[in-house]
């Protein structure tokens, strides 16, 4: 009888967090809604609230919302992948391929000098320049839609340079954990192999057997439709991280591999699934970051901001400028690129698990939490600006 009163003594308390939580971020929405920003930074500060150091640390849910975190990711990415068929992002990422390296090494550059000026040695760098590179595809799939910027021209160059960053991802990561591992060359051969093979096979899959995959989620019935995309879904994300490739690059192929009628109608259906566990994604993001270990590293935080914030404005006005797209769009496609999310919190991760310089967790996490709520919220700001008809001549 004990244990049994402990256990339901444990799932009030799960279900008393998670409600508070939940009711929290309508609460935080709705005011983010009054005041006309992006709920995103509010989010972000609920999780800081909440996590380890802050004002009242959550007792038994953690688990529970690191699912739900990562399940916000994947549904963030299905969706935004079923805005677009499999022949659009091959045709985007073919005419982004100049951009997409122009991103690696304008966005990888300060992470790794920064690191290397500190004295924490080349493996460090290489960790640090993924944590400066990678946007989080997640925040931006999350402002595109808050801003109705799904169907400007530039979103297209954006999407793109967003799979290129994951796919990119599919080859550093491997790389990444071989070196922090010290492990021989021929492993890390073997691994990069797997995850590049992993991506090519559902790429080739989405390409060719796109109308395959749509006969077999089409149903009439909504209940049916959902279980079996979001299923779907979820089984190859999953199997993406098995194979050492992002969860994300799975999920937004799958997307990609609907079209027409049908992928509109699981976008609609997904929609409401996809607010709250990205809402969630958002909390648990700020429940990773101690605040009382962001002061040491504040400043130092802030001039890579900076500096990324830059980088990302020309890398986007550049590959948007080559897309033949005017300056507003320009503007906007840099700003969607600005925040940083999943990938660079795991990249410092990582790094730190396997004994790298204890100042780099702490200083990603900070420069990441300044990034991923400065992206959401300076897109709301400069939007009006951008939309702003030109003045008439007197």
């Amino acid at each position: 009888m004990g244990v049994l009163a402990g256990e339901v003594h444990n799932t009030a308390i799960v279900f008393l967090e998670l409600g508070g939580i939940i009711l929290g971020l309508g609460v935080l929405g709705a005011l983010a809604l009054r005041v006309g920003i992006s709920a995103i930074p509010l989010y972000l500060i609920a999780g800081l609230a909440f996590g380890q150091g802050g004002i009242l640390p959550l007792a038994t849910s953690e688990e529970f919302i690191a699912i739900g975190a990562e399940i916000g990711v994947v549904l963030l990415l299905l969706t935004l992948g079923l805005e677009y068929n499999a022949g659009e992002l091959v045709s985007s990422l073919r005419g982004n391929a100049r951009a997409g390296l122009v991103d690696i090494v304008l966005n990888a550059t300060p992470g790794a000098v920064a690191a290397l000026l500190l004295g924490w040695g080349p493996v460090a760098a290489v960790a640090m320049a993924g944590v400066t590179y990678a946007t989080s595809s997640g925040i931006t799939a999350k402002v595109l839609s808050d801003l109705g910027w799904i169907g400007n021209r530039e979103t297209p160059v954006v999407l793109s340079l967003l799979v290129f960053e994951d796919l990119a991802m599919a080859v550093y990561l491997p790389l990444l954990t071989a070196m922090l591992a010290g492990v021989s060359l021929v492993t890390g051969a073997i691994s990069l192999s797997i995850a590049l093979g992993t991506v090519t096979v559902v790429l080739v899959i989405a390409l060719r057997f796109g109308r395959f995959i749509e006969a077999f989620v089409s149903s009439p019935n909504n209940e049916v439709l959902l279980l079996k995309v979001l299923g779907l879904a979820l089984l190859v994300a999953g199997l993406a991280q098995e194979l050492q490739v992002s969860a994300a690059v799975g999920a937004f192929l799958v997307g990609i591999a609907l079209s027409g009628e049908l992928a509109h109608e699981a976008r609609a259906l997904l929609m409401p699934l996809r607010d709250l566990f990205a809402a969630v994604f958002f909390v648990f993001f700020g429940l990773q970051t101690d605040p009382t270990k962001i002061p040491p590293v504040a400043l130092l935080a802030l001039l890579l901001a900076f500096v990324s914030i830059v980088t990302k404005l020309l890398t986007g006005a550049y590959a948007a400028r080559r897309a033949g797209i005017a300056k507003a769009g320009r503007m906007r496609a840099g700003i969607a690129l600005v925040p940083r999310g999943e990938f660079n919190i795991v990249i410092a991760g990582l790094a730190v698990a396997a004994g790298a310089h204890p100042d780099l967790g702490p200083l990603a996490a900070t420069y990441v939490l300044i990034l991923a709520a400065f992206g959401p919220l300076a897109a709301k700001l400069v939007e009006p600006l951008l939309t702003r008809p030109p003045a008439s001549a007197p």
